[in-house]
């Protein structure tokens, strides 16, 4: 939702389409992942473990975040902007907790889930 709020703020004042694009992006992943894991898609395919390719897209996120949102601040064209920007600074946090939550929960060196049901 956070996202969504930081797109259209970015929409609403015609900022850069840098901006933009960057916002658009972010909802379409975390829609993408939301939808995932609500059909249980993770579980079916197995190819890809889809924690670490969260962690993976939130911290790439999060340096993507920091980097468009501080130069729209630090810009601030207008106050919808400005609105927009300090939005995607509040989502690179939470992007960045996201990432550090999944860390923690996963476990690299433990034992996976199995998806097949044992005889």
């Amino acid at each position: 939702l956070v996202a969504l709020a930081t797109f259209i703020c970015f929409v609403a004042s015609r900022s850069h389409e840098a901006y933009t694009a960057l916002a658009v992006m972010e909802v379409i992943i975390t829609l993408l992942f939301f939808l995932l894991y609500l059909l249980k898609l993770d579980k079916k395919m197995t190819w890809l473990f889809w924690p670490l390719a969260d962690i993976f897209n939130s911290m790439t996120a999060a340096l993507f975040l920091l980097i468009v949102c501080l130069c729209a601040v630090i810009i601030k064209t207008n106050n919808g902007t400005l609105a927009g920007g300090v939005l995607g600074l509040v989502l690179l946090v939470l992007c960045v907790v996201d990432a550090v939550l999944l860390f923690q929960k996963i476990s690299i060196s433990g034992p996976r889930e199995r998806n097949i049901p044992a005889k």
